[in-house]
């Protein structure tokens, strides 16, 4: 009898052990800045369950690197099936916790899964285990990547460093971006799962992106076996103009289009559509393996104050920390937190989105993204309030509002002043240069697009932001609600592909410089300078100038770089100057009176 219940005993310990071994999967490739998922089995619930899983469980995963000690904590969410974008599942076991190890050897994990009232939401540490997985710990090793060229994973986290451009974790580079700001309802895409399609809510709306299906490889991800040709395909053409950045919407109930979401339906605000978000996934991942930058942006002015009146309540806390568990792995983003806040008083909502309701809302993503990536807002009031050391706003996705473009430059260089004197350095992009009306063109209403290339893109590149972001007028075919062809702006994405180029390849060390306008002679040229070692002038019409080299002796080469047609530097006439005071730099090498960009450096080796 005592040998019978022994071994009852021993076969309940192995069960038991195999049981848990096999709770928990680790998939993923095991290298340094990939992603890695954790999988469990949890309780068995579904998107509907009367006891809601996205409210009232919480699930984090503490990582821990064994030499470093460095740590993070990692919010993990409700994942159905486990494979929900493929099977549409509502209902399921599987619970994940994605995470993007940040060095390489051995890492460590435990994990905290807790339920109770609004669980999700609350940082008690008195929550009830909810048993399954909690207090599951175990560890795993991290080799090196294997990626290369655009791939961000070749590169690392893209940080904010205290500085005017964001900088990658692993190669130490600065990032300058260029891409798309339109349409904002890319997400409103008819292959993605949920109601949005046939809800009667604006389903005109709903693209197909059926231009850039050519644009899909064979080798290039599909849910469903078929499905996201298309939506890959956009992401693909962007990639191939040289774009290295595009921005979407994620949330747009009562917004421009309305049919954006991540919940179960338009009006369900504390349940999420589990496929759908997979299937986003799907797309977020393959632009950065491209090298994209994803902007998202999170709300927009008509919608600022739907979840909990503007404030930071249980709606406002779970729609950001489902954003954070599901996307926050990625590596080169930003949280956009509102588009135009504070700058909405018509109806249907009328409310008032104070300066601390903006600090709140950025020190609650903050402390749930444990990577700590970029926050930034769109400005509608201004930004005066939000400035300041303490502040965990870091830069600013700045918004003009002139058909030409004219004020880019003055508006990108008083945001940075202002941050300064605010006492922070603040990275400002401007992502909706012009206005609302027409801002980037058509090339068939603007081949040229010469006000966008001289005053948004150069101006806003001259000035010290870190990048531009293109909004399509809605006066216009294909517009920031219409769009679905972005082949429609071909030859300004060539212009844009060109001034990166300028900066990349001629290794413009821009987080060094800074405008100097004053020592350029024609007035409305722009001057980005490290005085005494290099200048990057934009003459808007060429001819003739002066650069003012101040009090410095030094020798420098001059080159011509048409912005254009891009290219090879060139040479004037003048191919150096030296000495105080202003010096003429000469006429452009041809198209004398057109936009040139003139490169002075430096002979000295030091």
């Amino acid at each position: 009898m005592k040998k019978s219940v022994n071994l009852f005993v021993k076969t309940c310990i192995i069960t038991l052990f195999f049981t848990q071994l096999n709770a928990q999967k680790i998939k993923g490739e095991l290298k340094k800045w990939h992603k890695v998922t954790l999988e469990f089995k949890g309780p068995e619930t579904s998107e509907k369950a009367e006891d809601n899983p996205f409210l009232n469980y919480k699930l984090d995963v503490t990582f821990k690197h064994n030499v470093s000690g460095k740590t993070y904590v990692i919010p993990g969410f409700y994942a159905a099936d486990g494979v929900a974008a493929n099977t549409s599942a509502i209902a399921g076991n599987v619970w994940k916790v994605h995470f993007a190890p940040d060095e390489e050897g051995e890492w460590t994990y435990n994990v905290r899964f807790v339920k109770g009232k609004w669980a999700a939401i609350r940082t008690s540490n008195k929550l009830k285990s909810a048993g399954f997985m909690d207090k599951v710990n175990g560890d795993f090793t991290i080799a090196p990547s294997d990626k290369t060229g655009r791939d961000m994973r070749s590169k690392g986290r893209l940080q904010y460093v205290g500085e005017r451009y964001l900088k990658f974790a692993e190669t130490g580079e600065y990032f300058l971006k260029c891409g798309s700001d339109a349409p904002e309802n890319l997400l409103s895409y008819v292959d993605f799962d949920g109601t949005f399609k046939k809800d009667g809510i604006k389903d005109n709306l709903v693209k197909t992106w059926e231009a850039h299906k050519k644009d899909w490889k064979p080798s290039d991800p599909v849910w469903k076996d078929t499905k996201g040709k298309s939506i890959i395909g956009a992401v693909n053409y962007l990639a191939s103009k040289g774009m290295n950045a595009f921005s979407f919407i994620t949330m747009n109930i009562e917004g421009d289009d309305k049919n954006v979401f991540p919940y179960i339906d338009y009006h369900t605000l504390d349940r999420f559509d589990v496929s759908k978000l997979d299937q986003w996934e799907i797309v977020f991942e393959h632009g950065e393996s491209l090298g994209m930058f994803l902007h998202f942006k999170t709300l927009e002015a008509e919608n600022q104050g739907l979840l909990d009146n503007g404030g930071v309540g249980l709606y406002t806390k779970l729609y950001y920390r489902e954003l954070i568990a599901r996307f926050g792995h990625h590596l080169a983003l930003n949280w956009n937190l509102c588009e135009e806040t504070g700058d909405w008083q018509n109806p249907p909502r009328t409310f008032p989105v104070d300066v601390q309701g903006r600090l709140t809302l950025a020190n609650y993503v903050n402390s749930i993204d444990s990577y700590k990536h970029h926050i930034v807002i769109h400005n509608g009031n201004w930004f005066t309030e939000i400035y300041g050391k303490d502040s965990k706003f870091s830069g600013a996705s700045l918004q003009t509002n002139r058909e030409d473009f004219g004020n880019v430059h003055g508006k990108v260089l008083q945001v940075l002043k202002e941050a300064e004197a605010g006492g922070k350095t603040w990275a400002v992009a401007c992502d909706e240069p012009g206005d609302a009306q027409h801002a980037l063109v058509p090339d068939a209403d603007d081949p040229e697009h010469n006000n966008a290339r001289k005053n948004g893109l150069w101006g806003a590149m001259l000035a010290g932001a870190w990048g531009t972001e293109w909004y399509f007028g809605y006066k216009h075919a294909h517009s920031d609600l219409t769009c679905q062809d972005f082949r429609s702006r071909d030859l300004f994405w060539n212009q844009g592909k060109i001034c990166l180029d300028f900066f990349n390849d001629n290794k413009v060390p821009v987080w060094e410089m800074t405008s100097r306008d004053d020592l350029i002679s024609n007035k409305g040229d722009y001057v980005l300078a490290k005085p005494g070692k290099i200048y990057v002038v934009f003459l808007k019409n060429g001819g003739t100038s002066q650069l003012n080299l101040e009090n410095n002796n030094t020798s420098y080469k001059v080159f011509w770089y048409n912005p254009r047609k891009g290219g090879k530097l060139l040479k004037g006439k003048v191919t150096s100057i030296s000495g105080e005071g202003p010096q003429s730099l000469g006429l452009p090498p041809k198209d004398k009176d057109k936009d040139w960009v003139v490169l002075i450096k430096s002979m000295s080796k030091s």
